[in-house]
């Protein structure tokens, strides 16, 4: 039953891997604006990526997950 389950996980980690693999392919960038270099360049477009919130939740669920094991060390008391 463990040796179908090991199996089971490894196939399935496998597939999430190739299907990941896939769809993080890129697109092509986006033409430039009609105007472009007509007098200089023109500032580059988007780039305006939101960061805030998903680091901190990063930050909050890592010390969070470093508090456990504390809690868990001292519990059985190594």
């Amino acid at each position: 039953m463990k040796q179908r389950i090991k199996i089971l996980t490894m196939a399935l980690s496998l597939g999430l891997l190739i299907g990941m693999s896939v769809t993080g392919l890129a697109q092509n960038p986006p033409p430039p604006p009609g105007q472009h270099n007509l007098n200089g360049d023109q500032p580059p477009q988007g780039g305006n990526a939101p960061l805030g919130g998903g680091l901190v939740l990063l930050f909050g669920m890592g010390i969070g997950y470093g508090i456990k094991h504390l809690v868990d060390r001292r519990k059985s008391g190594e």
